[in-house]
């Protein structure tokens, strides 16, 4: 916290005071409740009397290639070592021993990627509305929102251990036929597909539910102190020289938190496995559930976040039940489809990745307008946004399938290679114009887009991009042509 409040949030040099006219109003007004100014430009987010960089629309659409493209290069690639580091991880001895422990990993990544991008979201539209440029302020906005995410975390840790038990004693009767070695790759997209237990009938008793919840919640408490001090400090930065945090802070906050937080839950539960036996594991619950109620306490003192301890509970599991549903019906091609695992990485996690920006810059916008700040108008089109972020992507997605063609991970066709850049582009598009309905949606029906909209963005592009992914598996397929 000391570190944070340490950097001064001011503007560049080059950014100058506007005074808008009368006709300027009216110009602004017109777009005022669709979120159509959204930008792309960090210059053009403003609050009361505020800097606005003096650029044209062509250099705000260089400013969000240069701070977007690296950004989901690095998702993505996060997002390819989760994948791999999952598939270690499911061969240690926890979590052969319980095998609840494997089916939490989908559950706990898409419910804290939620969490994690939404506190990205909501401090993004804080930093660009100039929220944070006090001191004062910016310390009641980053350690309320540290307390609010150690609460959400533990609940939602709680809740995927649940799930995770449930999904114990109901696969086993699911599931029928050969066990897919390569199954656990199946968990590297973030709609949780669990996968069949290994030798019969796995343990559900009071132990068991024990030492998962309690691996779930420390490493998920963990992760959040770790990740939202992080998310914080990167958007903090990144006002402090003029970029965008809503470009950057989102697909960031995702990516690694999926990777911290499979990494934290597979050492934790190394550690309690050797004193499954022992009070230890109940009495880490224990001591993570007094820290969450403490964090309440906090919360609830704090003017910025105490409303957002009830609130947006009902998209986070909606997400969920969504992602679940998605991911029986889905479970079926996994196996079916050589290298389903890792090709849904990039079009279920890139197309997801590049809404949550959107998200973000329209959620900002929104407040922006409500807040009676009025946005320059010589920004570029809702249209023109979403051209740039689909050019920005399908570099990416051609270096993804270059890597995984070249380290001989996966063998595929030239054909098939252009349908799935095509449906990628189809996803991405998809995503965009999801991300551009909903927000406007939930912003006309009095929610806030940065609580409400990511969580049922992210599911309902999961599910768009493994139904893609499918369907051009199928035309390959069926047209005689190999993968």
């Amino acid at each position: 916290m000391d570190t944070l409040q340490e950097i001064l949030v001011t503007p560049q040099a080059d950014y100058r005071t506007v005074a808008y006219d009368s006709q300027d109003i009216d110009d602004d007004i017109e777009h005022r409740n669709d979120g159509s100014t959204a930008l792309l430009g960090s210059g053009g987010r403003t609050r009361g009397p505020e800097r606005i960089a003096s650029r044209s629309v062509w250099s705000q659409v260089g400013s969000i290639v240069v701070e977007c493209a690296p950004t989901l290069l690095v998702t993505t690639i996060s997002l390819l070592f989760t994948g791999e580091l999952l598939d270690h991880v499911s061969r240690w001895r926890a979590m052969r021993t319980i095998d609840e422990l494997i089916m939490i990993v989908p559950v706990v990544l898409n419910l804290k990627g939620n969490l994690e991008m939404n506190l990205s979201a909501r401090m993004g539209t804080a930093a660009n509305m100039g929220e944070l440029d006090d001191r004062s302020a910016q310390r009641k906005i980053v350690g309320g929102n540290l307390a609010l995410l150690q609460v959400q975390a533990t609940v939602v840790a709680f809740v995927a251990a649940c799930v995770a038990m449930l999904l114990g004693l109901l696969v086993p009767e699911l599931y029928s036929g050969p066990v897919d070695q390569n199954s656990t790759l199946s968990l590297t997209a973030r709609v949780p597909r669990p996968p069949p237990p290994l030798g019969g009938k796995p343990k559900s008793g009071l132990i068991e539910f024990t030492m998962v919840a309690s691996s779930a919640m420390t490493s998920a408490c963990l992760s959040s102190i770790i990740l939202g001090v992080f998310t914080s400090f990167l958007v903090i930065v990144c006002r402090r020289y003029g970029r965008d945090p809503d470009n950057i802070a989102p697909p960031i906050a995702s990516g690694l938190g999926d990777l911290l937080a499979l990494s934290l839950l597979g050492a934790i539960s190394s550690i309690l496995i050797n004193a499954i036996n022992t009070p230890i594991p109940l009495v880490c619950g224990i001591l993570t559930i007094l820290s969450a109620t403490i964090c309440v306490l906090v919360a609830r003192r704090n003017k910025s976040v105490k409303d957002l301890l009830y609130q947006g509970w009902i998209p986070l599991f909606g997400a969920m039940a969504i992602s679940c549903a998605s991911g029986i019906v889905l479970d079926m091609f996994v196996s079916r489809y050589e290298g389903f695992p890792l090709l849904a990485i990039v079009i279920s996690g890139l197309p997801g990745s590049v809404g949550s920006i959107f998200v973000s810059r329209l959620s900002t916008a929104l407040h922006a307008a409500s807040a009676d700040t009025y946005l320059h108008k010589s920004e570029p089109s809702p249209k023109l946004v979403m051209v740039t972020f689909i050019l920005i992507t399908i570099p990416i997605v051609i270096l993804f399938l270059c890597i995984l063609r070249v380290s001989g991970w996966l063998k595929f066709s030239i054909i098939f290679a252009i349908l799935l850049v095509l449906f990628f582009c189809c996803a991405v598009f998809t995503s965009l114009v999801v991300a551009r309905s909903l927000t406007n949606l939930l912003w006309s029906r009095g929610f806030d887009p940065d609580i409400y909209a990511l969580p049922i963005h992210s599911a309902l592009v999961d599910l768009v991009g493994q139904v893609l992914l499918v369907l051009c598996f199928e035309i390959v397929s069926g047209s005689g042509a190999s993968l």
